[in-house]
């Protein structure tokens, strides 16, 4: 989640824990910090680009990792507040909400948090919730401004402090479950059309949980489905895109698709561009702005020669990519102009053939 939700959720927890005996202030400001240490591990250097995007969330992330850090931070913390010297398990208690809570709801998105290093280094990304969503913090901004007015501890703080925090994980509940039932339409509407894809996943469009886009990948295409969440989906809109396959191919050794294709999970694409081979992250970003896209490879006259993997910036949104947003999320079954070259009728789904792109030498 962004950096700014994950202050205010610490802090939240934090006074929730900590108010009585530190004062709302205090407590806020102090678990706010410990809500964001976690994403300190992103000034750690790499030389290597790719190494950098699949190693974020790392250790810091980690709940075990967190429980050993915790009488760490607790132990500083009750000698720098004597109001919380003598209640040193409460101070515990509450660095490690902190900390767990920052990890929990990155695994909410669909990033990837390595919740259980090193027992099992695989990440959790559930993909339920987009990165910013200001339904899930705005809740959490009313009650630490509140808390940040006060200088002493009030029933009515408590209350607001225990609706923010009942109300955002209600909608978190409210996404996993939408989640569900977008991703078992997309699969029925893939199989009414004869498509049977490897791989499926439902992911929120930008900044809400109403609308959403289904990622069906295949060898030689993927498949993008904007869906409502409310609704029976009728309206639905496809757009296909190619996948290289004889250059994925050609770099089956190579080190840095590797390592991206297990991060995403397989739900990535390799393109050809101006004799550039790069890999994207369909996950992240909406085609063909993709937040995460690498150049692994060139072409050469002598085939595919794999390069030192280069990140390549890409233009986040296209021009009537708000609007569609915005109407689509009203509940308008309306065409993304960015994609309308794509556009396929779902009808038309299995029998509509993607080219895989030219042969490659490798």
């Amino acid at each position: 989640m962004d950096s700014l939700t994950q202050f205010l959720l610490g802090a939240a927890v934090g006074t929730a824990v900590l108010g009585r005996r530190l004062g709302p202030r205090k407590a806020a400001v102090v678990g706010g910090l410990l809500g964001t240490l976690p994403d300190l591990d992103v000034v750690v250097p790499f030389e290597d680009p790719v190494d950098a995007f699949v190693l974020h969330r790392g250790p810091s992330h980690s709940l075990i990792v967190q429980a050993v850090a915790t009488p760490i931070f607790g132990e500083a913390l009750a000698r720098g507040f004597k109001d919380l010297r003598g209640h040193r398990w409460q101070t515990y208690l509450a660095v490690y909400l902190c900390f767990a809570t920052h990890a929990l709801l990155d695994a909410t998105t669909i990033y990837g948090t390595r919740l259980f290093w090193p027992l099992w280094p695989e990440p959790v990304g559930i993909g339920s919730v987009f990165i910013i969503d200001p339904l899930y913090s705005l809740p959490l901004l009313a009650a630490v401004i509140w808390a940040l007015c006060l200088k002493t501890w009030t029933p009515r703080l408590r209350n607001v402090l225990a609706t923010s925090l009942v109300v955002t994980t209600g909608y978190l509940a409210w996404s996993l479950a939408a989640q569900q039932v977008v991703q078992a339409r997309a699969a029925r509407i893939l199989a009414d059309s004869g498509v049977s894809p490897q791989r499926l996943l439902a992911i929120p469009t930008p900044f809400n949980t109403l609308f959403w886009r289904a990622i069906a990948v295949e060898d030689a295409r993927y498949v993008n489905l904007y869906l409502p969440v409310l609704g029976a989906g009728d309206g639905a809109a496809a757009y296909t895109h190619p996948r290289d396959v004889a250059a994925t191919r050609c770099l089956e050794d190579n080190a840095a698709l590797e390592k991206l294709a297990a991060f995403s999970k397989g739900f990535y694409t390799v393109e050809r561009r101006d004799g550039e081979i790069t890999v994207s992250d369909l996950r992240m970003g909406l085609t063909p702005g993709y937040v995460f896209r690498f150049a692994i490879a060139r072409e050469t006259t002598d085939g595919i020669e794999a390069i030192f993997p280069e990140r390549r910036r890409t233009q986040r949104t296209t021009s009537g990519d708000w609007d569609w947003l915005l109407a689509s999320i009203a509940g308008e079954a309306v065409a993304r102009p960015s994609e309308a070259a794509a556009a396929v009728r779902i009808s038309a789904l299995a029998s509509r053939a993607v080219a895989a792109g030219a042969k490659a030498l490798c």
